[in-house]
């Protein structure tokens, strides 16, 4: 949680100042997959993740 949270306050504080920076990081989300092998590997679940959280840090520089 703590990695998550310093990470997120991070990317506000970049995205304040440079906005492109959202655009950029959905544009690299094509490449994330699942680190995890096997039958239960899933990187569409992983992407989804990611938008999910591209969307959340959209949503707060915006207010």
């Amino acid at each position: 949680m703590v990695a998550e949270h310093l990470l997120f306050t991070t990317l506000r504080f970049l995205t304040a100042r440079h906005p492109e920076l959202t655009d950029i990081l959905d544009d690299s989300v094509a490449h994330l997959g699942d680190p995890g092998g096997g039958p239960n590997r899933d990187d569409e679940a992983v992407r989804e993740i990611a938008r999910r959280f591209i969307a959340s840090l959209r949503a707060e520089t915006r207010s």
